[in-house]
């Protein structure tokens, strides 16, 4: 199967070996960072660098100053960590070694949004504010994440685009000197945890009949035995409801992203979304329903072990990609790839994607090059 790897482009830009060395890999196309979150990054084999620490969220090229002239919201620049067009000069020398580039975009995650602009965050039922979750029901929120899709994925040269967290963002994220697994939080209770009640979901929430305020208090009294080590309670029927509300924000949100940057591409660029068959799922892979993300996008970039569920719903050019982590050290399976490729396809994937080139060690590297000989 075809096979593509994400790669940073601080992974590429100083060390004239990578390139090559990503080509030699076996992989035909890389995907590459042009809008992302903050990181603090390994690259184990450049010549100049082992650590980068990208400091906030930020697009990895020049904005158009009049692309965002008048909106309230706009994307942050990246320091010394992707200066200029870190992005357009990366890219450049990855498609001069014969890979195709696709453009990586990061949306509904944002922690300098959430600092710098507080009321666009995600609030859950007991008011905590998520800073590094835009609410995606917000009117600005939308029109920032649709516009900064457009500019962020049709890069010059780009193939095509993956968009990441373009959907409903919330409670599981690894924030800074993360320490949160006192309680253990399965996806019931983190969906519930990640439920928003600021002004606009409020607002949403009364279009379905639910009384916000209500609804918060069942939030909580599901949640209350969780924190004395039960588990989590009924919402007393607002389940249907809430979840109705909540997918047709981050459907129609995925609708005008998806559209805005085809109308701004060229004839060919391929659009795919970061997803998840299971509709309440928060987090870079957001929740979908496969029959209706697979008539918006061209396909889906997906967890190797959710590929199934969107199989029967897929055209013969639909992309289903499977997402390998190929990272020993985070709890990727390098020297088992090619047994699990075999596993993907015959559940319907068509290409396969590999997390990630620019951090994974020679050992890794090298048992992916010998996986990816075997699959020929």
């Amino acid at each position: 199967m075809r096979a593509g790897t994400f790669v940073y482009p601080w992974d590429v830009i100083g060390d004239p070996a990578a390139p090559g060395l990503l080509a030699d890999l076996g992989v035909a196309s890389v995907t590459l960072a042009s809008a992302y979150h903050s990181t603090r990054a390994l690259t184990p084999r450049h010549p100049g660098h082992r650590i980068v620490t990208a400091e906030h969220a930020a697009v990895l090229y020049p904005p158009d100053g009049a692309r965002w002239a008048g909106h309230p919201l706009r994307p942050y620049e990246a320091g010394e960590w992707a200066y200029g067009d870190a992005y357009g000069e990366a890219a450049g020398a990855l498609a001069d070694a014969g890979l195709e580039v696709h453009s990586w975009v990061v949306l509904a995650h944002n922690s300098r949004l959430g600092a710098e602009h507080p009321g666009t965050s995600v609030v859950n039922a007991h008011g905590d504010r998520y800073p590094w979750a835009p609410c995606i029901a917000q009117p600005d929120v939308r029109a920032y994440l649709v516009e900064l899709a457009v500019e962020a994925a049709v890069r010059p040269g780009a193939a095509g685009t993956e968009l990441e967290s373009c959907g409903w963002y919330g409670f599981a994220h690894l924030h800074a000197h993360d320490k949160t697994a006192g309680v253990a939080l399965g996806d019931r209770e983190q969906y519930l945890m990640s439920l928003c009640f600021c002004p606009s979901c409020r607002e949403g929430y009364g279009e379905e009949g639910v009384d916000p305020d209500a609804l918060a208090a069942a939030v909580r009294g599901a949640l209350e035995p969780v924190w004395a080590g039960g588990a989590s309670g009924p919402l007393d029927g607002f389940e249907a409801p809430v979840l109705a509300w909540r997918r047709r924000t981050a459907r129609t949100l995925q609708e005008s992203a998806v559209a805005a940057v085809r109308a701004t591409a060229p004839p060919g660029f391929r659009v795919l979304l970061h997803a998840d068959p299971h509709p309440y799922r928060c987090g870079a892979n957001v929740g979908t329903d496969p029959a209706h993300v697979l008539t918006v996008a061209d396909g889906v970039v997906t967890p190797s072990a959710t590929v199934a569920p969107f199989a029967p719903h897929a055209a013969p050019d639909t992309v289903l990609a499977a997402n390998f982590g190929v990272v020993t050290g985070m709890g990727g399976s390098p020297a088992t790839l090619a047994e699990d490729a075999h596993r993907a396809a015959a559940e319907g994937a068509t290409e396969l994607r590999l997390y990630h080139a620019g951090l994974a060690s020679d050992a890794d590297l090298a048992a992916v090059r010998e996986a990816l000989r075997k699959l020929g």
